[in-house]
């Protein structure tokens, strides 16, 4: 048994990835120096030589020359008559340096060693992996598809790194087979049972906001900012932006031109609806814009509750809550407020004939004669403009609006 037996296992890990070449010498030094001190019970005297490049190994013992039958540790002395078997110009008190083979630990020691080397280099792999991956959490990474299961895909990176992505963090309409790329973000890194695990999410809205970061130079160049992104992964997402520079749009950048820029993130995230709003500090102006395309006609915040009571005429109802409820969840998630939508009631109008049971005719004739023919044409007009307009007294005018205001009320 020569040094290639197990040099050979070691040579291959100057390409590990994750370790580099001091680190990796470092382990080496440390197991072989563990396996002297078993054998030898110190390490002092020996010079452990590595050279990873090459995977050479050499295991150097130096002991002090004694006089012959004088050697009372072994490991430490050696005599003088065998000192000068190796070199005839020895004398006592030098040195003398031996190479210790592989052999000379006998075969279990080597079967220990190999053991002991593998799982340093797991350890510091899983440590240097979790590390990595630490880092890059809430980022895009590329991978290729692996295996797909019912309740995960595994996913390998460029260096063939294991990576999981959950069914729940899949976007519901997501498809995938082996081979397939993929892009997501890092969610998070735990460690389970000692081993890395690297957890992929496409449903968070980080995902969005980096692929909004890829696709607008703007946003990357930190001239827009993504001031909050709210999403129900597949169907519908709001994406509030700023610009702090007032000759940039940042709805109109981030969209592009007839949408080029937002089309390559919908396609990525399957077809997923994309609202860009200009982000406002002014809570009835923002829940306006988060409602779009409904058109609101007033709004009552309490900011006591964080709640907010939306009017919108009969017709915008249905486009405030959008189909399923989405869009006016949306819209909650990011403003912050409970929003209730409320239909607002137009009341119908009444022709003047109708209180002719009420109001004398002739009294009625007189309004009509200035174009007043129904009910709220009199209200919408002030009392002293109506005495002026017609012939009647001002006591008569406000039994008359008494009488047309009780009819709304």
């Amino acid at each position: 048994m020569d040094n290639l037996n197990l040099i050979s296992s070691f040579a291959e890990f100057k390409e590990l990835k994750n370790i580099d070449k001091n680190t990796m010498i470092g382990v080496l030094e440390d197991v072989f120096r563990h396996q002297l001190i078993k054998t030898y019970e110190t390490d002092e005297n020996f010079d452990v030589i590595i050279n990873p490049e090459k995977g050479d190994l050499e295991i150097w013992r130096n002991r002090t020359i004694v006089e012959d039958g004088q050697v009372e540790n072994p490991n430490q002395q050696i005599s003088l008559s065998d000192a000068r078997a190796i070199d005839p110009t020895y004398e006592v008190g030098e040195e003398v340096a031996d190479e210790i083979k592989l052999s000379d630990f006998g075969r279990r020691a080597v079967l220990s060693l190999r053991q002991n080397l593998a799982s340093r280099i797991m350890d510091l792999e899983k440590a240097n992996l979790y590390e990595k991956y630490k880092e890059k959490v809430g980022e895009i990474i590329t991978g290729e598809v692996y295996q797909v299961w019912k309740k995960e895909v595994l996913v390998l990176d460029d260096e063939d790194n294991e990576l999981v992505l959950p069914k729940s963090e899949q976007i519901p309409s997501d498809f995938f087979r082996k081979g397939d790329s993929i892009k997501a973000i890092v969610s998070k890194v735990e460690m389970r049972n000692n081993n890395p695990t690297i957890i992929l999410s496409r449903t968070a809205p980080e995902f969005l906001e980096r692929l909004f970061e890829m696709e607008v130079p703007e946003i990357y160049d930190g001239l827009i900012t993504i001031k909050k992104i709210v999403r129900i992964p597949g169907e519908r997402a709001k994406v509030a932006v700023e610009s702090y520079d007032d000759r940039i749009d940042p709805v109109g950048a981030c969209v592009g031109m007839k949408g080029s820029r937002i089309y390559s993130i919908v396609k990525e995230l399957r077809n997923e609806n994309i609202d860009v709003v200009n982000y406002t500090s002014n809570p009835q102006l923002m829940i306006q814009r988060a409602l779009n395309p409904a058109k609101i006609s007033s709004i009552q915040i309490n900011e006591e509750t964080k709640t907010a009571s939306v009017y919108l005429k009969p017709t915008e109802v249905s486009l405030a809550i959008g189909k399923g409820g989405l869009n006016i969840r949306l819209a909650s998630m990011l403003t912050g407020y409970d929003l209730d939508v409320y239909r607002e009631v137009e009341e119908e109008d009444v022709a003047l004939d109708e209180f002719s049971d009420e109001i004398d005719q002739w009294i009625i004739d007189q309004f009509k004669a200035i174009g007043c023919d129904t009910a709220k044409s009199v209200l919408e007009l002030p009392v002293d403009e109506l005495v002026r307009l017609t012939d009647l007294e001002e006591e008569t005018i406000q039994e008359v609006v008494g009488i047309l205001k009780a009819e709304f009320e």
